[in-house]
């Protein structure tokens, strides 16, 4: 049996594209590390992920089960609601991924020039990880200000921790850790 066509697939993609099922995000690339080393391809999120439980016939226990792919709807739930949160204060989102895991799931980028870097993880244990990243990524760009004085690079405004939790509070290092119920816009 023959795959599908690089032809068909791509106008399958753009089928999904025009009906609102699926979108792209690009990838965030600043100028902390080497471009070959900075991954800059977009991301493709399903709009609403409700359509990805229904289109794998996920139930909530299948789900409990699989907690990867759990973890990936759940980052798709959660760049759907920063997204809409966010329309009105000009928001737009990208992400940031390099080839050593470095990542942050999102980029909040506002007009005024603000910025937060965000993780998604459902569970408080993937908590203190995620922090961590978030914490590199902000030295990274210290790093990068520190080696080029002249034209510095704005750090984040927020470090964001988007949790299916119920609590919302800020570590001892900076990092705000909120539950995505509390994002309204």
């Amino acid at each position: 049996m023959e795959g599908t066509s690089m032809t068909t697939f791509n106008s399958y993609v753009k089928a999904l594209e025009k009906l609102f099922v699926i979108e792209d995000i690009e990838a965030w690339s600043p100028a902390i590390r080497s471009k070959t080393v900075i991954r800059t391809g977009k991301k493709r999120c399903f709009i609403d992920p409700s359509i990805a439980v229904v289109a794998l016939g996920a139930s909530p226990r299948s789900l409990e089960l699989d907690l990867k792919t759990f973890g990936f709807i759940y980052e798709c739930l959660c760049m759907r609601d920063l997204k809409i949160y966010s329309q009105s204060l000009g928001g737009r989102l990208s992400y940031y991924h390099d080839k050593y895991g470095l990542e942050a799931d999102a980029v909040l980028h506002l007009d005024d020039g603000r910025y937060a870097l965000i993780e998604c993880k459902l569970g408080s244990r993937d908590i203190d990880a995620g922090a961590n990243n978030l914490l590199k990524l902000k030295e990274l760009v210290t790093e990068r200000n520190n080696r080029d004085k002249q034209v510095s690079m704005r750090l984040p405004d927020l470090l964001i921790i988007l949790t299916g939790g119920k609590i919302a509070y800020t570590r001892e290092d900076g990092v705000k850790v909120i539950p995505l119920g509390c994002l309204k816009d």
